[in-house]
């Protein structure tokens, strides 16, 4: 990871809701596009399906414009998304059409009325834009929402070399020690890739002084942890 910054952000102020509407993400990082609408599934989420990590009820927790859900749903899945960008989710019931989805506007770090619901988790990069406290209050949460036994499938920004500035990326001791203590048992963490859309976050780029690498269609590959745990 880049210790360089040349410029720190506050990302506990980031406005949701504002960057799906054209607004600034963040002031002055210069992110007024989604940079996560890259308008098909992650590839991350794709390798989980046909690993066989997804079963029963699913929950997708941050799920943004619903690409990863429109996703398992058409693989069969039922599928509960929620966001707490109200914004995210009107836009994303408008994107999924007639699929079978259940959509909710939700603090994800409280998921309250959902307890006991869920078979699989999927976080596709939520965990990784919350504070430390709310890391431990989302780790809970799910925790609380899945059933015995349940899987937990999560793609989080990771502290590495040419991956996004600290503390929005995440050491892997850190979420070994998040998850370990809300009650899941970390199976398997490795390294893997999280595309975005480089456009939308080259002016924040350049002003935190990391460099990330972008394919041929203007994407970045940015480094995540690919986790896989289950509910003790």
């Amino acid at each position: 990871m880049s210790k360089s910054t040349q410029q720190p952000f506050d990302f506990a102020t980031a406005d949701f809701n504002a960057v799906y509407r054209g607004g600034d993400l963040l002031e002055d990082a210069g992110i007024t596009k989604v940079p996560w609408d890259i308008a098909e599934p992650q590839p991350g989420v794709i390798e989980f399906e046909q690993r066989g990590r997804i079963r029963g009820e699913v929950l997708d927790a941050g799920c943004g414009l619903g690409d990863n859900a429109v996703f398992l749903a058409s693989r069969g899945y039922r599928v509960t998304a929620v966001d707490a960008a109200s914004t995210a989710i009107e836009r994303a019931i408008e994107r999924a059409g007639d699929a079978d989805i259940e959509f909710a506007v939700a603090d994800a770090t409280s998921l309250a009325g959902y307890e006991g619901r869920f078979d699989t988790v999927l976080d596709s990069a939520l965990f990784h834009t919350l504070d430390a406290d709310g890391r431990s209050r989302y780790a809970a949460a799910l925790h609380r929402a899945a059933r015995p036994g349940a899987w937990l499938d999560m793609l989080c920004f990771a502290a590495v070399p040419g991956g996004m500035p600290e503390p929005l990326a995440v050491t892997e001791q850190a979420v070994r020690h998040i998850l370990t203590e809300a009650g899941w048992t970390v199976t398997e963490l490795r390294r893997s890739t999280y595309l975005g859309v480089a456009e939308a976050t080259r002016t924040f780029l350049a002003k935190t002084g990391v460099q990330v690498e972008i394919d041929d269609r203007g994407r970045t590959l940015l480094p995540v942890w690919s986790v896989l745990a289950e509910r003790s």
